[in-house]
């Protein structure tokens, strides 16, 4: 089955973040991710609401862990944590 990072953030130094953003969409691409929505339009409902919101498909969990989990990943997520509150997730799917 899939796996789906679920991500929700508040970016608070978009400089920095737009740094985050392109090493990230490289490591996601080399570990098979597939974007589903990127900072798109949100209808938020309930809890607490972020501007940004990301949904990346990969063919697996385990590949989304791995991806997260990878050097490039890690050396991307430098700059998301010193420019943003994130919240992010990997849920199972079809």
């Amino acid at each position: 089955m899939a796996g789906y990072w679920i991500a929700h953030v508040a970016v608070n130094d978009p400089e920095v973040y737009g740094e985050y953003a392109k090493r990230a969409t490289d490591a996601i691409a080399a570990h098979g991710g597939e974007f589903l929505a990127r900072a798109t339009r949100t209808v938020w409902l309930e809890g607490n609401e972020r501007e940004r919101n990301v949904i990346v498909r990969f063919a697996s969990v385990e590949d989304a862990e791995r991806c997260y989990h990878s050097p490039a990943y890690q050396e991307a997520l430098k700059f998301a944590l010193a420019s943003a509150e994130r919240d992010l997730c990997i849920i199972e799917g079809n």
